[in-house]
């Protein structure tokens, strides 16, 4: 087994998303060789870079990740992420599983990921400009609409895909829309990018009721996370007639098992930034939301929330993963055991790249669709996926999450082997 030099990528995450893949491929039996080059990744950079604060007093230098896992499909895609404990295990753990993501919903990429290690809480619009900017700079020659193409993440937005478009831009001397994918739809965004992780879960739903033989028009929801995936998500659930029972953010969480009223929830962050303070529900402890008596919960927010010390106390029937790697291993196992249906991450969120592959298509064909084309395809797309996971999962007798890795890693184990090894 192929073991990093140095364990330069280690980090809990990825031994996570590593211990997922060994467990799969010893299943699988897939050839050691295989194994081993897919296990790390092909490519991988980190920078560090000046950083200067709007006081002008002190110059700080921030460090800069970008990770491509695999090109054997075609440009690697991921997203971009600002965060203060982010590192080079956690990106390549991530370009991994963007990896199985992508060829489980059939989208032509293989996965890519980077970070910026910084607080993005902390920084004015001006300070997060100049981080955007000059990491854009440190990793030009890494992306391009043909070879590497970013997208938002965990602590940025479109206003950052805009800066970074617009870097890139200036420096090639002509504008490349194509290079970043959840930008503004005034600089070639596609309508609906932003909605679609939330919106790409919940649109499953309804197939994950029917395996647990579950009324989906009766199901009660809990969210943990209301940035761009949990707030969407809900939003979607409630357009669908589904009762939002808690959402929670990094202040604390909402409860009404009612159900909340999502849009004065989502006009009240707009106004306040946090939940907490809003009048018309229960306001709980953030981490009370994953023992709430509700028929599904939806981590959303960051990874390893669910783990051996919890997900005994879990009550929900349905886990819908719209983070990545919410889940430990541990944490896994005890769900299984309990018989918690875990719609694994890779296929839940896919939501958010198969559309970015949308944005990616218009941006080169200069062509742009309607928001009810991209949606119509999104949910084609999402529902397909899951019935292909869930016909694996009944053939091998496995759970989806393994159903969904061995769909992921046999499509591109046989690319690899088809492709072969050059020179």
């Amino acid at each position: 087994m192929t073991t990093p030099v140095g364990n330069e990528f280690q980090s809990p995450m990825y031994h996570e998303a590593a211990g997922q893949f060994d467990r799969v491929a010893r299943l699988m039996g897939l050839d050691d060789n295989v194994a081993d080059r897919l296990r790390v990744p092909q490519k991988s950079t980190m920078v560090s870079f000046p950083f200067r604060r709007d006081t002008y007093s002190e110059v700080e230098t921030l460090f800069g990740y970008r990770v491509q896992h695999l090109t054997t499909m075609g440009p690697t895609k991921g997203g971009i992420r600002y965060a203060a404990d982010v590192d080079l295990g956690e990106v390549a753990a991530l370009a991994m599983l963007m990896t199985w993501k992508c060829a489980i919903v059939g989208v032509p990429f293989g996965g890519a990921k980077g970070g910026v290690r910084v607080d993005p809480m902390g920084l004015s619009r001006a300070e997060l400009q100049r981080v955007t900017r000059r990491f854009t700079m440190e990793i030009i020659n890494v992306i391009g609409p043909e070879t590497d193409i970013p997208a938002p993440d965990l602590g940025t937005n479109e206003q950052v895909m805009a800066w970074l478009m617009d870097t890139y831009s200036q420096h090639v001397g002509h504008s490349v829309p194509a290079v970043v994918t959840g930008k503004p739809p005034a600089l070639g965004g596609s309508v609906a990018r932003r909605e679609a992780t939330g919106r790409g879960l919940m649109f499953l739903l309804p197939q994950a009721a029917g395996i647990r033989q579950m009324n989906p028009n009766e199901l009660t929801i809990a969210i943990h996370g209301f940035g761009n995936v949990g707030r969407y998500a809900a939003i979607a659930g409630h357009q669908m007639g589904l009762r939002i029972a808690a959402v929670s953010d990094i202040s604390g969480a909402l409860y009404d098992p009612e159900g909340l009223d999502v849009d004065a929830v989502a006009k009240w962050v707009d106004e306040n930034r946090f939940l907490e303070g809003f009048p018309d529900a229960d306001f709980i402890d953030g981490d009370k939301i994953f023992v709430l008596p509700v028929d599904v919960l939806v981590p959303a927010a960051i990874q390893n929330v669910i783990r051996a010390d919890n997900a005994g106390d879990i009550q929900a029937k349905i886990v819908i993963e719209g983070a990545n790697g919410p889940t430990t291993i541990e944490g896994d196992d005890i769900l299984r055991e309990r018989g918690i249906l875990v719609i694994p991450d890779i296929l839940a969120n896919a939501g958010g790249v198969t559309v970015s592959y949308f944005e990616w298509v218009q941006d080169v064909q200069k062509y742009f669709w309607t928001e009810n084309e991209v949606v119509a395809r999104l949910r084609e797309i999402m529902t397909r996926a899951f019935s292909d996971v869930h016909n694996v999962a009944l053939n091998e007798d496995v759970d989806l999450r393994t159903a969904a890795l061995i769909k992921g890693i046999r499509k591109v184990a046989d690319a690899k082997l088809v492709r072969g090894i050059f020179p």
